[in-house]
């Protein structure tokens, strides 16, 4: 799993800076960078809380993190185009007044 990527990539497709997302998702910028960098592995409601802060369902994120073995036997061509069309909703910046409830 390498969530820091999901996170740095879902990030970065909202146009948010890392001092944005931590103080969204209510976490220090410092944490936020070492989490992006693989140096901490998160507690659930950590990840829970970024990916509310990114206007976006945290299974998204964690299958945006999923490494080609952990999809189980979904087809590698299906994974890739589900994670396009999840990066794809993720090209407008996320406005705090947006309805989390996807």
């Amino acid at each position: 799993m390498d969530i820091g990527n999901a996170i740095q990539l879902a990030r970065k497709k909202r146009k948010l800076s890392q001092a944005e997302l931590a103080q969204r998702a209510d976490i220090s910028a410092s944490y936020l960078s070492m989490l992006e960098r693989n140096r901490r592995d998160p507690p659930l409601s950590t990840v829970t809380r970024i990916a509310k802060a990114l206007g976006m369902p945290v299974e998204i994120l964690f299958f945006l993190g999923a490494e080609g073995n952990e999809l189980g036997r979904l087809d590698r061509e299906l994974a890739g185009q589900l994670a396009m069309t999840a990066l794809e909703l993720l090209n407008e910046p996320y406005s705090q007044q947006t309805d989390l409830s996807l």
